[in-house]
């Protein structure tokens, strides 16, 4: 088992568990903790609420993924959140991989919607952190004033279950639904998921690479409109 793990143990090109920045922010955010447990558990509510959910700073390039760039811009879209978690769980000696999901309605903004043209997102990233002999799931993207202007539970993690979507609303509404799992890596397959993207999202196949846009003033509109409705 030793050896299996090796490899969620050592820093990679994106996943940077001895960049200095991350190692320091790594040990500020664990602490005192007693257990292995509560350290992962400190890191996950620090990147959940901490770095700011952004779609509009995704990218598909090693340099746009690193955990260091998103911890310095304290901003990140689902995937590169769950690289920063990777990232400061292994430089704790945490054992961590990135998982993905193709997802349907995914917390997003209309806008982003009628770009995309469809309500599944491919590649939705979480993070697989290995605490007592398991794997459990963790989905660090979607910080919790977020899911409180749109009304979503923000999803918790004990360290002793699984915790990778928003099944429903505040108001026991369905709301997000796994359609297919795409696997665990030690690094975010870029080419696989730039295969994918270019073949389901329109912006994509034009060779666009991202989206451009200041999603905080999309959610207040958003969020804004609906409650001016009568």
């Amino acid at each position: 088992m030793a050896d299996e793990l090796d490899e969620f143990l050592e820093p990679g090109a994106m996943v940077e568990s001895a960049h200095p920045d991350i190692v320091a922010f790594a040990a500020e955010t664990a602490g005192d903790a007693a257990t292995v447990r509560e350290k992962a558990i400190r890191l996950y509510y620090r990147v959940r609420d901490g770095v700011r959910y952004d779609p509009y700073a995704s990218s598909l390039e090693i340099d746009g993924m690193k955990a260091s760039k998103t911890l310095a811009e304290m901003k990140g879209y689902c995937v590169q959140k769950a690289v920063l978690l990777a990232a400061v769980c292994r430089a704790q000696g945490i054992p961590a991989r990135l998982g993905f999901a193709d997802v349907r309605n995914h917390l997003s903004t209309g806008k982003i919607r009628e770009r995309m043209k469809t309500d599944t997102f491919y590649w939705h990233g979480y993070t697989s952190i290995f605490l007592d002999g398991q794997w459990f799931k963790s989905t660090p993207a979607f910080n919790v004033e977020l899911c409180e202007k749109f009304g979503l539970k923000p999803l918790e993690f004990d360290g002793t279950a699984d915790s990778i979507y928003h099944e429903f609303d505040t108001s026991g509404n369905r709301h997000m639904e796994y359609l297919s799992f795409r696997g665990e890596y030690g690094e975010p397959p870029l080419d696989r998921m730039l295969e994918t993207y270019v073949a389901h999202y329109d912006h994509w196949k034009t060779g666009k690479r991202t989206m451009s846009g200041d999603f905080d003033a999309e959610v207040a509109a958003e969020v804004g409109a609906e409650t001016r409705s009568p």
